[in-house]
């Protein structure tokens, strides 16, 4: 199962609309979490915005994580070895304030932490690539050197250093 996500704030149809189109090649289900969007989807299953506990049960059931460039899912998927392809939100397609998310995906891309699609095309073909892995793990713990960083830039800044 592919569980599609698109965060909590805004519709995301374009989205929607590139998954649907892309479901029935993968002969694979697709689960995605929308958001008042106006798109409605033919091929893929949709749920309204979960409650925590639900959205965990099926991210954790999910093979594969798409979604748009929000840090909570990009975590979650990294602590879990999933395997994760980005679709970022573009502002100047109205789909959000700011270009936060293609900033994001770009700096991500660049480390190569997870997949990064931005068009239908790069999409279908991650998508229908059945050799996609997870690229990075990462622990629930901060690792030592930035909690000693941390630390010490605390002290000193209430020792008034």
């Amino acid at each position: 199962m592919i569980f599609a996500t698109i965060g909590t704030q805004l519709p995301f149809d374009r989205f929607i609309r590139i998954l649907d189109n892309i479901a029935p090649l993968l002969h694979e289900e697709i689960v995605a979490q929308v958001h008042h969007g106006n798109y409605q989807p033919k091929n893929i299953k949709t749920v309204d915005l979960l409650p925590p506990d639900e959205f965990e049960k099926i991210f954790n059931k999910a093979r594969l994580i798409v979604a748009h460039a929000g840090m909570g899912t990009i975590l979650s998927a990294l602590q879990q070895d999933k395997p994760i392809i980005l679709f970022p939100r573009i502002a100047a397609l109205g789909e959000h304030r700011n270009e936060h998310q293609l900033a994001t995906a770009k700096k991500i891309r660049k480390r190569g932490w997870v997949y990064i699609a931005t068009e239908e095309d790069e999409l279908k073909s991650l998508l229908l690539n059945p050799d996609l892995r997870s690229l990075c793990h990462i622990g629930d713990i901060a690792d030592d050197s930035l909690i000693e960083s941390l630390t010490d830039f605390i002290e000193n800044t209430s020792n008034g250093k």
